[in-house]
This record gives C-alpha cells, sequence and structure tokens, in this order.
C-alpha cells in the first residue's frame, strides 16, 4: 500500500512501546516540539541541583534520559503546522526510587522559569502533607543552591509559595483535598502520587475541579506521576490508567490530550512470576537504575523485606516493579481466581433465564456496614455448563464506616452490579424476593432448595420474610448453607469447573474484585474461603456464589414450568 494510503496512527498511540522499554528507550509516542523553547527548558532544568546527593550535582548529570524526554514533550510540544500545544496532559507511571518527585518538583520550578503569563497560579499537589512537603523543600533547596534563583524566585516557607519576580505567577505546593483546591484556576498543575487518589472518594470531583479551570487558560496543564497503587486499582486511579492505556495502545480516538507514559511490564508477563521474579527483567521497568536505584540494593531488598511472604511481596511488586495487584500475584487467595478472568460469558439476568434448564439462588446477607449479595447460577440447556450472574447492595452508611473501599463501591454503583439504598430490609431484600419469585414463576427453580443462605444472624430472617411476601414457603424453598470448613469441597469444584470451562460467568468488576479478595483458610486437609482471613476485603460475592453452587451440584431438575407466552421460543445462541 502506498504510504500516502496508509491510515495514521491516532494521536499518542505507541504500539511499540515494549519494544522501546526493551531497547532501553522511553515507552511514549513521538511527538514534534518548538526546538528553541525545548532547548530552553532544557538548559534550565540542567543546572539545577539535586539537594540531598553528596556534591549536590546538577541535573544534567544527575537526572536519566526518561524524565528529560518527558519535561521536553509536556512544556514544548507543538503541532508543526498550528503551533498549538499538543500535551495538554501526561500520566506517568514509574516505580518507587525512581526521583520522581524530586524531577517534578525541579519540572515545576522550570516552568514557573519560562511561564510569561502575569499573575498566573501553578500547583504542585501531593495527596498527604508528607508528600507536599518534601516536593516543596526539594523545590526550595534546589533554589538556594544557585545564587542567581534566588534573585529570580521569592520563596514563602510559610505559605509554601515560590514566586517568579517578573511575573509575579506562583507555584504553589498543596495538599489533594476538595477544600484546598476549589476555585483555583490553575495554569499547570502537578500530582504526584495519583495513585492515592483512588483511596478517596471525593477524588473525582477534585480533578475535574482541576480540569476545570485549566480549560479557561491558554496553558491550563496536568502532569501525573506515580507509582502503582499498593491496592487494587480504584476510583480515580483505576479510571486514569485505564484511559492511559487505551491512548497507548491507539483505543481511544483521534485526539487524545493525555500523553501515556507507562513503565509497566504487558499484562500476560505481569501474570508471569517467572518473568518478573527475574531479576534480569527488572530494568526494562526501572528508568533511573544507575541513578536514583542501585540494581543490587534492590534485589536485597527484595529478598529480605519483599518475598518473605506473598503479601508483602505483592505490595513489593506494585511499588517497585509497576506489578498491578489482581493481576500479577498469586496468593493465598482462592485457586479459582486464577482461572475467573477467562471464564466470561457476559449474558445478563434476562439471558441467564432465557438459556437455563434450571437455577439455583444464593444469598450472602450482609449488614448495614457490609454488603448484601445475591446469586444466580443456571445450568444451560444444551451444555450443562454452569452460569452465573449476581446483584449486590449495600446501605449508604457504608460509605462512612468502610471508607477504604467507598472508591471501589462508588465504580461499581457506575456499572450497575451494585445498588447502594437506605433501607436493606425495604429496598434489597424486596428486589431479591422479585427476581426469585420471577426464577420460579418460569418454572426454573427446584421444587425444593433452589434459594441457598448463610443461615446465621438475623439478616437471614429478614430474606425469608422478603421471601414469603412473593408467597414462597421458607420451609420448602430455602436451604441453610453450612459455611467454614464445609465450603471446602465446592469452592474445590467450582475452582475445577473454572479451569475446565464448564464454569461461566458475566464478567462484572465487582465479582472480580469479591473473587480477587478472597482468601483461603487451612483446617487440617480443607481449605476454604474464610471472611476473616480476607480482612477489609469484601467477599460477599463469592460467598453467595458458592452457597448457590453448593445447591447446583445437588444435580437439582426444575419444577414443572408455567406458561409465559412462548419466552423460551425465541431463538439462543449457545454458550
Amino acid at each position: 500500500m502506498p504510504l500516502d494510503q496508509i491510515e495514521p496512527a491516532p494521536r499518542f498511540a505507541c504500539p511499540d512501546w515494549w519494544e522501546k522499554l526493551q531497547r532501553g528507550e522511553t515507552p511514549m509516542a513521538d511527538v514534534p516540539v518548538n526546538d528553541d523553547r525545548a532547548a530552553r527548558a532544557l538548559a534550565f532544568f540542567n543546572r539545577l541541583r539535586l539537594p540531598d546527593v553528596p556534591g549536590n550535582p546538577r541535573l544534567a548529570d544527575a537526572c536519566g534520559p526518561w524524565f528529560k524526554d518527558i519535561l521536553i514533550v509536556f512544556l514544548a510540544s507543538e503541532d508543526p503546522e498550528t503551533k498549538e500545544r499538543l500535551v495538554w496532559e501526561l500520566l506517568c507511571a514509574v516505580p518507587k526510587k525512581s526521583s520522581k518527585s524530586t524531577y517534578s518538583a525541579a519540572l515545576g520550578i522550570t516552568a514557573l522559569y519560562m511561564e510569561e503569563t502575569p499573575n498566573g497560579q501553578m500547583l504542585l499537589i501531593g495527596p498527604s502533607q508528607n508528600i507536599s512537603a518534601r516536593c516543596f523543600d526539594q523545590a526550595q533547596a534546589m533554589i538556594e543552591l544557585d545564587d542567581d534563583l534566588v534573585q529570580i524566585f521569592h520563596v514563602q516557607d510559610h505559605l509554601k509559595k515560590i514566586t517568579r519576580k517578573k511575573t509575579k505567577t506562583v507555584l504553589e505546593v498543596k495538599t489533594f483535598d476538595t477544600g484546598i483546591i476549589t476555585g483555583e484556576i490553575p495554569i499547570l498543575t502537578i500530582i504526584d502520587e495519583v495513585h492515592e487518589l483512588g483511596k478517596k472518594a471525593k477524588a473525582a470531583k477534585v480533578m475535574q475541579q482541576i480540569r476545570g479551570g485549566g480549560i479557561t487558560q491558554t496553558g491550563g496543564q496536568l502532569l501525573m506521576i506515580t507509582t502503582q497503587s499498593d491496592e487494587r486499582p480504584a476510583g480515580i486511579w483505576k479510571s486514569e490508567i485505564a484511559k492511559a492505556r487505551r491512548i497507548r495502545d491507539g483505543e481511544a480516538g483521534p485526539k487524545p490530550i493525555m500523553l501515556p507514559v507507562l513503565y509497566e511490564f504487558p499484562i500476560e508477563l505481569q501474570k508471569d512470576e517467572m518473568f518478573w521474579r527475574d531479576v534480569k527483567n527488572w530494568h526494562y521497568v526501572l528508568p533511573n537504575l544507575g541513578w536514583s536505584i542501585n540494581l543490587d540494593r534492590l534485589e536485597a531488598d527484595y529478598v529480605n523485606n519483599g518475598s518473605v511472604d506473598k503479601e508483602k511481596e505483592q505490595i513489593w511488586v506494585s511499588q517497585h516493579l509497576n506489578i498491578e495487584i489482581g493481576i500479577g500475584l498469586k496468593n493465598d487467595r482462592w485457586t479459582g481466581a486464577d482461572f475467573w478472568e477467562g471464564a466470561v460469558h457476559g449474558l445478563t439476568f434476562g439471558e441467564l433465564l432465557e438459556r437455563s434448564e434450571v437455577i439455583t439462588a444464593g444469598i450472602d446477607p450482609g449488614g448495614q456496614d457490609d454488603l448484601l449479595s445475591f446469586s444466580l447460577i443456571g445450568r444451560n440447556r444444551d451444555t450443562g455448563a454452569w452460569m452465573h450472574w449476581a446483584k449486590h447492595y449495600a446501605d449508604f452508611i457504608v460509605l462512612e464506616r468502610r471508607k477504604s473501599i467507598a472508591p471501589e463501591l462508588a465504580d461499581f454503583e457506575k456499572d450497575g452490579d451494585l445498588l447502594m439504598v437506605h433501607d436493606l430490609e425495604e429496598e434489597a431484600y424486596s428486589d431479591i424476593a422479585k427476581m426469585c419469585a420471577e426464577v420460579r414463576d418460569l418454572g426454573l427453580f427446584p421444587e425444593e432448595n433452589g434459594i441457598g443462605i448463610d443461615g446465621a444472624g438475623k439478616a437471614a430472617n429478614l430474606a425469608v420474610d422478603a421471601l414469603e411476601e412473593e408467597d414462597f414457603d421458607a420451609a420448602k424453598h430455602l436451604q441453610a448453607i453450612s459455611q467454614g470448613y464445609r465450603l471446602n469441597n465446592i469452592a474445590a469444584t467450582v475452582a475445577v469447573k473454572l479451569k475446565g470451562g464448564s464454569f461461566l460467568h458475566s464478567g462484572q468488576e465487582i465479582m472480580s474484585w469479591c473473587v480477587e479478595n478472597t482468601k483461603m483458610y487451612q483446617r487440617a486437609n480443607a481449605e476454604y474461603p474464610s471472611k476473616e482471613e480476607s480482612g477489609g476485603g469484601k467477599i460477599d460475592g463469592t460467598m453467595s456464589l458458592l452457597d448457590a453452587a453448593e445447591l447446583m451440584s445437588w444435580h437439582p431438575k426444575a419444577a414443572p414450568r408455567v406458561d409465559f407466552d412462548g419466552f423460551l421460543a425465541k431463538p439462543v445462541m449457545v454458550v
């Protein structure tokens, strides 16, 4: 095909990013820059000195080339035809100890020096007071090491402000918070450790304020630089890293404004523990190796601290190798989690009804500060495969009592798989009972023992009451499912079926989260899922799944069907 007929790649797409990492290059798209502006920015940046290293070396010699690439493209990108800026946002994910906070402070000073807008405002934001203070201390110390810069900038330590005397434009160091950010109109914003924002319930609102303020300016830019999260990505971090990957892979439209620079292994290699445990492969994602990172010391830290147990290793590799939690490490979680992502069928509630010859249900009752989970498992009438679908509920009070998981819950609510309610009894259990009645009226429940439930606690009584409102005979239709070690067999059965492809699920993110959180407890020869072992991670979806699966393992037959206008006569696709 002639070159003039080849469709150009979307802006900022970098399909060869892994090859670039293997060659030691910065994993980002080629972006045109204004050469004069680039040279000016680099010259100023290079003269800055590291304040916390013996001899205070200049960044010309003490900064990895990767960050200078970021500096140039962020401050000097330019469309060669329109002369307009191209890079309005940049997300860089880089492992811990890569001097990203120090380099970001230096970039902030460089941007302040180059900005000619009078009385403007720039923000250097950290997720906590300690991180914010660290950024300011580095910036202040760099200025104090250079007598010429002391004449150019006015530093106000007590206000955490640095002002360029000529333009009166200010670089302020702040902590990420809704009250502090409200009303700001930044020319440039730098956010350090943006992954921490995934743990803040109102982070999306603050980010919108930052981006909204930048729109009103001729040069409103946003730089986000971070390590990977030490927890499963959630909230704003989950959405930002997903967007960056789509842009990098050319799947985000023709003209994105964010340039992604992601130091990470491909997903398939993040799942390969033999690959990333091999020290010879670490250098691919360590761009500051030889500057701030010593490979021998890093390996010693891994051996002595990072690899002592599965939990510590998971956190260590997320921080030092950018391995995403939930992808790259098998631990003491349920074996079925290893095969969960490969078992998606994508059916909705209605499609599950349509394709099943018999259905069983499971309810894991929840209190006010817990999740209430409802699972259905249908046996495919053509293949015999088990098919799973779930719905979850939570009282609004959980957002206050379980603030650590509030961002995840907000994501699941947006997906439509979690319903936040004000009254579990009136809204959640009533909704579950109505769905059970629909299954029953289609003749898809067994005549007996079609609904499994953890029988412990007052919450089970609420389920009984709601089902009896829909004319269920609790003694006939409900079956208490023994918990603890008695779940050993069904947990193992579902894991085997997941691996073999005879257990399929609807691909709901909330279920993936529950499955990933499910830790196993060892008792004698039995290994079973335990809420206590799983700590703060919710596993309610897994437990309701196992309750339904236990009843399906009894080889039930559906009760006689009722007429319902040819519902099953519609053509169906075999799973």
